[in-house]
């Protein structure tokens, strides 16, 4: 047997070789074909990941975003109400203070003796005629029976007609 000449051999192959190139070409540029829809689509799909991941933060901040806006709301509706009531017993305490001047002031009015007289005879009514009277500093009078006590102060006469007067004070200071 004879072998065939390297130059005959190599022009045998070309053909061989040929196909094998387009193949290999063909095979590479499905290769590449589908590693790019592969890509593509794995890009879609991050976007879309990333996407669904800003709507729930954004979803998540807003709803922070209200859930602290409502405790602001409720701390600052609070605060208002305090200060509201503060100021409400701060105005209650100066009428108070100022009734009670008005009725020491009733101390030095002429016709005092006479309410004194008054105050302790309703005392008696209230305890008996042997209950113990005696002056309070403030103006007025404070008796006591045995288990009993009766305050008719000026100071306390004028603290009891303010309780009296239960809603129409209130109305001073509301709107």
């Amino acid at each position: 047997m004879t072998t065939p000449a390297p130059d005959q051999t190599t022009d045998a192959l070309d053909p061989v070789r040929a196909g094998l190139l387009r193949a290999a070409h063909a095979d590479a540029e499905a290769l590449l074909a589908r590693t790019e829809r592969e890509a593509v689509a794995l890009l879609d799909q991050a976007r879309a990941e990333a996407r669904a991941i800003l709507d729930e933060a954004r979803c998540q901040g807003e709803a922070d975003g209200a859930d602290a806006a409502r405790d602001l709301l409720v701390r600052a509706r609070r605060e208002a109400r305090s200060r509201t009531l503060a100021a409400r017993r701060e105005a209650y305490d100066g009428l108070r203070r100022e009734a009670a001047e008005r009725a020491g002031d009733l101390r030095r009015a002429d016709g005092y003796a006479s309410v004194r007289e008054r105050l302790e005879h309703r005392a008696r009514v209230l305890l008996g005629p042997s209950a113990e009277v005696s002056e309070h500093p403030d103006g007025g009078v404070v008796a006591r029976a045995p288990g009993r006590r009766v305050d008719l102060s000026l100071t306390a006469l004028a603290d009891r007609a303010l309780d009296r007067m239960g809603a129409e004070v209130r109305s001073l200071w509301e709107p």
